[in-house]
């Protein structure tokens, strides 16, 4: 009875044991279920935020919005031997542009803008040659979702350069008829684009154009001559400039200089005499001898491009055969590049300048052999003669002289100066 009593009692003790392991097991079910539910994602349907990825979770994992703006950048990243016209193109499909920052060396910004309908960026001008730069665009789309790309590229080393000499010295004073004239090493046939790299500008705001002399050479001037005291500054932009096929620019630089007082003169082929004018003022006066019958001076304003105090003037450089070649012409300013000059002439007596025209077409003041006699009309002259004074010549047998042979361009309207 003892031994069916005890077995009885353990069986109940197991009994129950395995109900209380059930009814735990149960709470801890249910605990789990109703952690899981408070995640939002226990089997039920996921919302409208869920499906738009505007908001909430969808399969547990977070959906960032995504921009529809398609942003084209050429030339591709880590371009070399790019162009530097027509190649540097960026756009924006299915959006707008909103901000594209081009930068040189330094961080220099490359000028540009943005079409109005924000579809593309188009640089002001050319990129420079062999030049590094860093290119960042920005878009957006419709529903206010930016994109961004970074990218740089590097332009071409140009194999031909054209390069411009000019006439003029940083620093320097001139005479108000000066005018700035560009001669370039090779043929100019984009002269377009060359010439809208090339300005000039004066302090006073006065409207400086320029004028092409065939395919190597531009001059500047305005309507009338320089005021005096007139800051002018050369700038040259031709760096990257496509000059012709295959040949590129490569100059960039400033260069200032200042007009001087006001000198002019007039010579009457008539009268034979130079007279000096100080603004409108007659200041000074000279008797002269110009060119003989034969060899007649030309008419119109010419302009002193350049000053020697001695030139070797032979009558070979200039056409005339053997007719003279005087080594030591003192007091020397040339007036055109066909050699016409002012000069000082001491192998002719004095009696001749005021009475007879005896040069081969240049205009001759009295002076010494070696010009060493300061207060001859000759040395006079020279000493008080800035490169751009204009010596005008009237009433001349001979035509007006052509406005690209030497600094001449006042000889040539202003509409016509314009033209090209």
């Amino acid at each position: 009875m003892d031994t069916l009593d005890t077995a009885r009692e353990q069986a109940a003790a197991r009994r129950s044991r395995r109900t209380a392991k059930g009814l735990l097991a149960l709470a801890l079910g249910a605990v789990l279920l109703g952690a899981t539910a408070c995640g939002g994602n226990a089997g039920a349907s996921p919302g409208k935020d869920q499906q738009d990825g505007k908001g909430g979770t969808e399969a547990g994992a977070s959906k960032t919005p995504t921009s529809q703006a398609q942003l084209t950048i050429s030339p591709k990243n880590g371009a070399t031997g790019v162009d530097t016209s027509g190649a540097l193109k960026i756009a924006a499909a299915k959006g707008k542009l909103t901000k594209v920052t081009v930068t040189g060396p330094g961080g220099t910004a490359v000028d540009g803008s943005i079409s109005a309908d924000g579809s593309t960026w188009t640089p002001a001008g050319v990129l420079a040659t062999h030049t590094h730069y860093a290119v960042s665009a920005t878009a957006v789309d419709a529903n206010g979702l930016n994109t961004a790309q970074q990218t740089s590229f590097t332009t071409l080393s140009p194999k031909n350069v054209n390069f411009g000499n000019f006439n003029i010295n940083s620093g320097s004073t001139y005479g108000v008829g000066m005018e700035v004239s560009i001669h370039f090493n090779k043929p100019v046939l984009n002269q377009a684009d060359t010439h809208k790299g090339i300005t000039v500008t004066a302090s006073n705001g006065v409207e400086v154009a320029g004028h092409w002399f065939g395919n190597q050479r531009i001059d500047f001037r305005p309507e009338n001559y320089w005021t005096p005291g007139t800051k002018v500054t050369l700038h040259l932009r031709l760096d990257g400039v496509k000059m012709s096929p295959g040949v590129y620019g490569q100059q960039s630089k400033d260069v200032s200089f200042t007009i001087g007082r006001s000198q002019t003169s007039v010579v009457d082929n008539k009268d034979k005499i130079l007279k000096i004018y100080h603004g409108t003022t007659l200041y000074k006066q000279f008797p002269a001898s110009l060119g003989d019958a034969q060899h007649t001076t030309y008419n119109g304003k010419m302009v002193i491009e350049e000053k020697s105090l001695v030139v070797d003037m032979d009558s070979r450089t200039v056409n005339l055969g053997d007719a003279y070649h005087i080594k030591d012409v003192p007091h020397g300013m040339r007036l055109s590049d066909s050699g016409t000059f002012a000069h000082g002439n001491y192998w002719r007596p004095l009696s001749v300048f005021g009475h007879e025209n005896t040069s081969h077409g240049c205009v001759g003041l009295h002076d010494v052999k070696g010009g060493g006699d300061p207060n001859t009309p000759a040395a006079w002259f020279y000493n008080h003669s800035l490169i751009g004074d204009v010596v005008q010549v009237v009433n001349s047998p001979d035509k007006v002289i052509d406005p690209g042979n030497g600094l001449n361009g006042w000889n040539m309207g202003w509409a016509a100066w314009k033209a090209n």
